[in-house]
């Protein structure tokens, strides 16, 4: 069976789980060789080969974290060098996404962004995308040079499947590009204690119906009760009530969780671009014509701060 390169997303050793999802899709397709870089690489392999990598290629050096993601484009070409993948896989973080149409360039291969699913088929893999503000679905395959795939977060389920998960270096010759642009600082982002938004598997949301950033507290309880991420909408961004690193939308970060809840959100296309693709959405508008209600998989007419509240105290109920 051919090797599919999977680009691993991990902190110090920590895979995140855009990463495990990857690995479920390249099975689909082949035998999962996981790629890892930066400190902590060799620490991924465990939790890797669990999850269905055969091999693990590892590579540490300072150009990693000293410098923008130029040398990890240089060991994802090494690695595909030394594998000659069927296909090569990323999560669709705003890096990966660069490090995945760099390499594109690099060895002449056609490239599909944000995919939501992954098949094999005899000609090659084929991805299925949501476009235009998710209107639409295509199915889509490269057709020159070997397919480079970003997968969005939430698209496929975390599966155990136990491999060798073999850990071996990856030689890698850094460019003269690599050292072109240099990281002069880090700053580390406030942990709220959430997930992160973008591989939430629950969100709840809030828009231009909060009225106000003190009122976001509502919309704050509920996630924490159902252990969710928080998001926004443009409109409560644009009033300074939310940070704009939480806004869901076409302007924003796309999502697509399991259980997506929009409280006081209208639906306008904007924000329905961002979370269409999401499993289970649930609504909750005084406004009865509300867009938002087309889309909904269940829907409450009914002031949020009267229903939020409740839904609340509903969760912690019944979780103790």
């Amino acid at each position: 069976m051919a090797e599919v390169l999977v680009y691993v997303d991990h902190v110090d050793g920590a895979v995140r789980k855009p990463t495990l999802e990857l690995l479920t899709l390249a099975r689909r397709i082949g035998e999962p060789v996981a790629v890892a870089l930066g400190a902590g690489a060799e620490a991924t392999a465990p939790t890797l080969a669990e999850h269905g990598a055969v091999k693990v290629l590892t590579a540490d050096a300072a150009e990693f974290t000293d410098y923008l993601v130029v040398p990890k484009v240089d060991a994802l070409q090494a690695a595909y060098d030394a594998v000659s993948p069927a296909a090569v896989l990323f999560p669709s973080s705003a890096e990966a996404k660069e490090i995945a149409a760099r390499l594109a360039v690099r060895i002449g291969s056609g490239i599909i962004t944000d995919a939501v699913d992954l098949e094999a088929d005899s000609k090659g893999p084929v991805a299925t995308q949501s476009v235009f503000a998710a209107a639409y679905s295509t199915r889509s395959r490269v057709s020159k040079g070997t397919p480079v795939i970003t997968v969005k977060p939430n698209s496929a389920p975390v599966e155990a499947a136990p491999a060798a998960g073999t850990v071996e270096p990856l030689s890698v010759s850094f460019g003269d590009a690599a050292t072109g642009t240099k990281v002069v600082s880090r700053t580390p982002r406030e942990s709220t204690g959430r997930p992160e938004l973008t591989e939430a598997a629950i969100v709840v949301s809030g828009g231009r119906g909060v009225n106000g950033a003190e009122n976001f507290a509502v919309i704050e309880a509920l996630a924490d009760s159902l252990g969710a991420a928080v998001g926004a909408s443009r409109a409560a961004v644009d009033a300074g009530w939310y940070p704009h690193s939480n806004q869901v939308g076409q302007t924003g970060k796309s999502v697509s969780p399991q259980l997506y809840i929009a409280s006081g959100i209208s639906g306008a296309i904007q924000h329905r671009a961002g979370m269409q693709t999401s499993k289970t959405i649930v609504a909750v508008n005084k406004d009865a014509e509300a867009p938002i209600f087309d889309l909904v998989d269940y829907g409450v007419v009914g002031d949020l701060f009267e229903v939020v509240p409740q839904l609340t105290e509903e969760v912690k109920a019944r979780k103790g």
